[in-house]
C-alpha cells in the first residue's frame, strides 16, 4: 500500500508529479503539460497510468491531460469551480472532497489566489501536498486572478498542515525565489541555509523539490507574513523584482 512521489520535469521549469503505487504497478500523474515524459516514465518503470489530477487550468499544467486519458483510458479529476476551462472531468472536486490512490486517502483543499478555481491535493498517509502554483519553495504564485486576501488565506491553510509535509509544487523557481527572499529577510539564517542547499542541488542537476514544509515555515517570506497587508506588500515587491 502507499505510493512513491517522483518529480517529472516538463517544459522549461515545470514539474508534474508521479504517484507510483508501491504494490500494484499503477501510477497517477499531477498536472501533465506534456505526454512524452509521462510515457517514458511509465515504460521505464513498467507502470500503467490510472489517474490524472489537475490543480488548475493553465496550459502548462493540463495540455497533456486529454491525450494521456485517450491513450490510457484513465479518469481526470479537477476543480468543480474550473470545469468550464479544464479538460472534461470524470470527477469534479471541491473543498473537503476525498479521493484515493494506492490505498491512500487524499483531501481536496480549495486554494484560490493564483487562479480563482485552484485546488490542492493533500495525502496525509504519504505526508504529500500537491499544490500546483499556490505555494512554491521560498515563494508563492502570482495573483493572476485572485486577491491578496484569498492567497493569504490559502497559504494559511497550507502552513497549518503538519511540518513534515512534502511540498510538491509546479515549478523549479526555488533559486530565483531565494534571491528575492534575501531582500525581505537578509538576516534569516534558515533562509541562507536553504539557499546554499538549493545551489548545491542545482549545480548537480537535481530538483530542489519536494521541499519540507517545516523548512518553508522558517525561510519562505510569503508564509512568514503576519497579515494580509504584509503579504500584499511582499507580493507586490516580488512582482516588481528584477534581481
Amino acid at each position: 500500500m502507499g505510493f512513491e512521489v517522483v518529480p517529472v520535469p516538463m517544459l522549461e521549469d515545470n514539474y508534474s508529479w508521479a504517484l507510483i503505487d508501491r504494490t500494484q504497478g499503477r501510477m497517477a500523474i499531477v498536472d501533465p503539460p506534456e505526454v512524452a515524459p509521462v510515457e517514458e516514465l511509465l515504460e521505464r518503470r513498467g507502470l500503467v497510468l490510472g489517474l490524472i489530477l489537475l490543480t488548475h487550468h493553465h496550459a502548462d499544467h493540463i495540455a497533456g491531460a486529454d491525450a494521456l486519458r485517450r491513450k490510457h483510458n484513465c479518469p481526470i479529476y479537477g476543480a468543480r469551480a474550473d470545469q468550464h476551462r479544464l479538460p472534461s472531468l470524470d470527477l469534479a472536486l471541491g473543498e473537503g472532497d476525498r479521493i484515493e490512490f494506492a490505498g491512500v486517502a487524499g483531501k481536496v483543499l480549495e486554494t484560490p489566489g493564483h487562479t480563482v478555481g485552484h485546488i490542492s491535493f493533500y495525502f496525509a498517509g504519504e505526508k504529500a501536498l500537491f499544490c500546483g502554483d499556490t505555494l512554491f519553495s521560498l515563494g508563492c504564485g502570482k495573483l493572476l486572478e485572485g486577491t491578496p486576501a484569498q492567497m493569504f488565506a490559502s497559504l494559511g491553510r497550507l502552513k497549518a498542515l503538519p511540518p513534515d509535509t512534502l511540498v510538491c509544487c509546479g515549478h523549479e523557481y526555488t533559486a530565483a525565489n531565494g534571491r528575492f527572499a534575501r531582500t525581505i529577510e537578509p538576516e534569516n539564517q534558515a533562509l541562507a541555509v536553504r539557499i546554499a542547499a538549493v545551489a548545491e542541488l542545482r549545480a548537480a542537476g537535481l530538483p530542489t523539490l519536494p521541499a519540507l514544509l517545516a523548512d518553508e515555515l522558517e525561510a519562505n517570506p510569503f508564509l512568514r507574513a503576519g497579515s494580509v497587508e504584509e503579504f500584499a506588500a511582499i507580493r507586490s515587491a516580488k512582482d516588481q523584482y528584477r534581481g
